[in-house]
Parts: C-alpha cells; structure tokens; sequence
C-alpha cells in the first residue's frame, strides 16, 4: 500500500502561475490522474474587486428613465452584451486613440465595441444588434470573464 503521494510538476504549476498572468485569470484548476492543481491569485482578484466596485454607482443612474429593474441587474436587460472570452478590455485601437464607443454612441450589428485581448491576441468585440449604447459596465483595461457584462444597447 504505497504512502507517499505523485510529486508536483513545478513546471506545471509555473506554466498555470503564467498563463494566470497572460489572461488576467484569478485562478485555475486542474486535474488529471490522482493529482489535482489549483494555482490562484486571490490578491490580485481582492484588489481588482475592491477597485471596480465603487465604478457601478455612477453608471447605473444613468439610465433612471429605462425601468427599475435595468439599474439594479445589468446583466438581466435584454440588450446586454456579455464578454465571449478572458481577457482584458480596451476601448481604444491603440493607448492615447479614441473610444471606439462610448455611452450614446448609435451602432450598427458588426461595429466593433470593444477589443479584449486574450493569449496575446486583440479580439474585436463586434455589436450583435443595432442600438446605442446606454451603460458601459467595464473599465478600460480591466480583466474580464467568460460570459461577464460589458455594456448595455438599447
């Protein structure tokens, strides 16, 4: 009856500890076999929590006049636009360029809202339906995840 257990893959976990950094993940896990990894950056999502919680106030008045129930959960409205990836979010083409959109801004299904950069690639975060943009929920630069709102198109 073997006692001792696998021995960690160091490489394994620095190559996580990397790709953590590379997509702005707050954490991993994986299993294979009998050994499971988790490698996670708990201060980093502590701090980036406490940074964008003070950001909804402001934004969510905004659209006072839409219903009660929009400024209370974005992520309820039928025109949200939620992230497709991980990554980090830019508003810009290029740092010091202008907004590709900004909150008032009419598109068109395809023009692009933002960018989200993951693995080292800039993605094109394309309007899904025409509308204008009412409540952007992201800041720039700011980490995102799979499925999180970004901003709302009335």
């Amino acid at each position: 009856m073997p006692k001792h257990k696998p021995a960690i893959d160091q490489d394994l976990i620095r190559a996580l500890a990397k790709l953590l950094e590379e997509t702005g993940l707050s954490e991993i896990e994986i299993e294979q076999d009998q050994l499971r990894v988790r490698v996670a950056r708990h201060a980093a999502a502590a701090m980036a929590i406490e940074h964008r919680a003070p950001a909804p106030p402001p934004i969510a008045p905004a659209p006072v006049g839409v219903s009660s129930a929009s400024p209370l959960d974005p992520a309820k409205h039928p025109g949200i636009v939620t992230s497709p990836m991980v990554g980090t979010v830019y508003y810009a083409p290029s740092p010091g360029a202008r907004a590709f959109v900004e909150i008032g801004t009419r598109v068109e299904p395809g023009d692009t809202l933002l960018i989200i950069e993951a693995m080292k690639t800039m993605n094109q975060i394309p309007a899904p339906h025409a509308g204008t943009i009412k409540q952007i929920l992201v800041e720039d630069g700011q980490p995102v995840e799979f499925g999180e709102p970004l901003m709302v198109i009335e």
